[in-house]
């Protein structure tokens, strides 16, 4: 076999092993065929590892020989099962016990969170380094998917030109008919309830095994440092939340982090005014301290080495009018129908990137907000820049869109080596970007509006951005519309897809599991 093997071209040699790997059969037994197959199916086999906290165990030795192919470790963090007496758990229905339990988040897979985040960093902290490691989280539990949210998947991340169809082969294909989880011969007519969603939706270590959140920093910031780590994935399949304080401290331990991917989701009423503007430590007397703007302002501080950053805070629309519904009179019912971002995060945000190359910030910020910059600010190293807008809707004061779009032009202007810049905004029935791009090889540049409504840019703007092009001598500068059909737009996730954005904003493979939610949700009411 071996001989016959080699006499074949090499091209038809590797498109060989490349269906191989492409079809969906264990290519590690295949390993044994010959030298040359051993060698390139472990490239493949380690080149993306998943890792459960009992498999840390002996991780490392299994590893060992191979670690130097691995460049991408999935973390999972799978919670345990739970049937439909804590699905959706009221105080009704259980004891107070019983319901703390139901919501507490502090093991997964029979080990306590700390253990393994312990025994993960511990095995990489002595990997040698390489260009590109990366380390994806997700924390999930399998029941999740089995309630009152069939659509749900977790997966690992997967590369644009790698999805395919493959995301709808990891739902069952068959119609959903659930009466008692809110499922009628395919369709959700109704929100899931708001209990099914706090579950889904919970703080991670909210509940211990720290008894304030200082010891729970502390247990962090004495976590072995791991240098190989490069790039960090956090996607919006996690849908338990993370405390961006815990965060900034987790990346802290990343010393030569370079990318960083932060998929959180929205929160809602007092919650989200609580993470975006003030939190509380148990001190005596407390101090306040704001949560997002910590995270923001830690990571120039511990990670001197970023280079892209990008943050997509996700939504679905459904979820406010729950929130309105269940919980009126609460101060939950003061709920936004639409995210409303906090200046005071914006700029930080804005203050974290002034050594980047490339940041995509979307709905956690406002580009308004993000460009009402310091006079100092500059930002010699960015290449790309992509933020939302809450005022790129028809119904704003154009006037206020003219004065955000000239405070980008002379954003723009601090900032030498920029390609692109886009501003966007979308949502169901509803999508709007404004993309600035420069071609060099061919001494021009672009501005593009794309969206369901038409924009007339006063001459004031016009003249903003041309004194960017100016920069460049004998550059030209075009003016490019395009309108797309609102009927189209059902969730943000189409509205990305039809603004044809340059930058990436979201990992594709999120990006096609919010389009599969709303397919689902398609029926349910939703604030517009």
């Amino acid at each position: 076999m071996a001989s016959g093997w080699a006499l074949l071209p090499q091209e038809v040699r590797c498109h060989i092993l490349q269906i191989l790997r492409l079809d969906s059969c264990k290519v590690s037994r295949l390993a044994t065929v010959c030298r040359e197959w051993q060698t390139e199916l472990e490239r493949y086999n380690f080149a993306r590892i998943k890792v459960t906290p009992s498999r840390l165990v002996d991780f490392g030795s299994m590893i060992h020989r191979n670690r130097a192919l691995v460049e991408y470790v999935w973390f999972c963090l799978e919670l345990d099962d739970y049937g439909c007496t804590k699905c959706a758990p009221t105080g009704r229905t259980l004891t107070q016990d019983e319901y703390e339990e139901a919501f507490s988040i502090n093991d997964a897979g029979g080990y306590p969170i700390t253990t393994a985040f312990q025994n993960l960093f511990s095995v990489l902290s002595t990997w040698d380094l390489k260009d590109n490691l990366v380390l994806d989280i997700s924390i999930y539990s399998p029941s999740d998917s089995k309630h009152w949210f069939p659509y749900l998947t977790f997966m690992p991340d997967i590369a644009l030109d790698m999805l395919g169809d493959g995301m709808e082969q990891t739902i069952p294909n068959k119609v959903y008919d659930d009466p008692q989880h809110g499922w009628v011969t395919g369709f959700r007519h109704s929100p899931s309830p708001y209990c099914a969603i706090c579950k889904v939706f919970h703080s991670i270590m909210e509940e211990g095994p720290f008894d304030s959140e200082q010891l729970e920093l502390e247990w962090w910031d004495q976590l072995p440092p791991v240098p190989a780590i490069t790039t960090m994935l956090l996607r919006q399949q996690n849908r338990r939340r993370w405390k961006p304080r815990s965060l900034a401290h987790m990346f802290g331990r990343f010393p030569r982090l370079q990318e960083v991917h932060y998929e959180p989701w929205r929160e809602w009423g007092f919650l989200q005014r609580y993470t975006d503007r003030l939190s509380r430590i148990a001190n005596n007397p407390p101090i306040r301290y704001p949560d997002f703007q910590y995270l923001f302002e830690a990571i120039p501080r511990f990670n001197k080495n970023l280079k892209r950053l990008v943050v997509f805070e996700n939504f679905n629309q459904q979820y406010p009018v729950i929130m309105h519904q269940v919980l009126a009179g609460d101060v939950l019912s003061e709920c936004d129908s639409h995210r409303k971002p906090t200046p005071a995060v914006s700029r930080m945000v804005g203050l974290a990137s002034l050594n980047l190359e490339y940041l995509a910030a979307s709905f956690i910020v406002d580009a308004s907000h993000f460009f009402d910059v310091e006079p100092s600010w500059e930002w010699p190293n960015m290449r790309s820049i992509v933020l939302t807008s809450s005022l790129l809707t028809p119904d704003q004061d154009p006037a206020q869109i003219e004065v955000m779009l000239q405070a980008a032009a002379a954003a723009a202007m601090k900032m030498p080596q920029l390609e692109t810049m886009e501003i966007w905004n979308g949502r169901r029935g509803l999508a709007a970007l404004f993309k600035y791009q420069a071609f060099h090889n061919k001494q021009e540049a672009t501005i593009t509006w794309r969206g369901t409504w038409q924009l007339t840019m006063a001459p004031s703007s016009f003249e903003a951005w041309g004194a960017v092009i100016d920069r460049y001598a004998g550059y030209r500068l075009n003016f490019v519309q395009e309108r797309l059909d609102e009927a189209a737009i059902k969730s943000h996730a189409d509205a990305i897809r039809h603004l044809m954005l340059m930058s990436p904003v979201i990992r594709p493979v999120s990006l096609q599991q919010i389009q599969m939610e709303q397919k689902f949700l398609e029926r349910v009411p939703t604030f517009t």
